[in-house]
């Protein structure tokens, strides 16, 4: 159950029902301006309260990283800081226009995530990603070409490190990176469009690979 309060608009052609998120939040509808009141089912004066969760998984296996590779959107960037950190990755590689968190929007959407998980900036991917594979890294890309696999079938060392490979939302990895990668992978899709938003394609990448290497020790 939600420990914040839904409160409604009073304007009956309105009724515009929303969590209410005090003090940030002003007691009047963001739709049309009318005041509030709280719902019926709701107790007078409520006050909302965080209520924590259960301590969190811990990440077994090889170490797993990513690169992210000229990702234009810097919601985007501050999205796949969040669910690295959902996926127990340790590190993000932050690879040319690729935003950091030193940007006020990157902090927005990871929702202090980019405090959880190490990052650090590279002005030249290539030169990143062969740095990794020089550490031991087994670079999977993440792009559907003529030569990838479903990302299902490919034969990762699972008692290696991995890092995950991303790129740009228009142009794809940088083909430099792409001749070092030991894989190149895709996601099958079985409707008209040939690819999922880049965070999306990321968030079932990285699960993936947790699964996969969970309980490798």
């Amino acid at each position: 159950m939600s420990s914040f309060p839904f409160v409604e608009c009073a304007d009956l052609a309105c009724r515009l029902r929303f969590p209410w998120l005090p003090p940030a939040q002003a007691a009047v509808c963001p739709r049309c301006g009318s005041p509030l009141k709280p719902p019926s089912e709701l107790v007078e004066g409520l006050v909302p309260e965080l209520v924590e969760g259960p301590e969190p998984e811990h990440a077994e296996g090889p170490p797993l990283v990513a690169l992210l590779d000229n990702i234009r959107s810097v919601y985007n960037v501050g999205s796949m800081f969040r669910t690295a950190d959902g996926a127990g990755f340790s590190q993000l590689y932050l690879a040319g226009i690729t935003a950091t968190p030193e940007h006020p929007k990157v902090v927005k959407t990871a929702l202090g995530a980019e405090q959880a998980v190490a990052w650090s900036y590279h002005r030249h991917g290539p030169t990143a990603a062969a740095e990794l594979q020089t550490a031991g890294y087994q670079l999977l890309a993440l792009e559907k070409s003529a030569h990838s696999q479903p990302l299902a079938a490919i034969p990762l060392d699972l008692t290696q490190p991995v890092a995950l490979v991303v790129g740009n939302e228009i142009c794809g990895i940088d083909p430099a990176i792409l001749a070092l990668a030991d894989y190149v992978a895709h996601l099958p899709m079985y409707g008209r469009k040939q690819s999922l938003n880049v965070v999306v394609a990321f968030g079932v990448a990285a699960y993936w690979l947790r699964k996969q290497v969970q309980h490798v020790g």
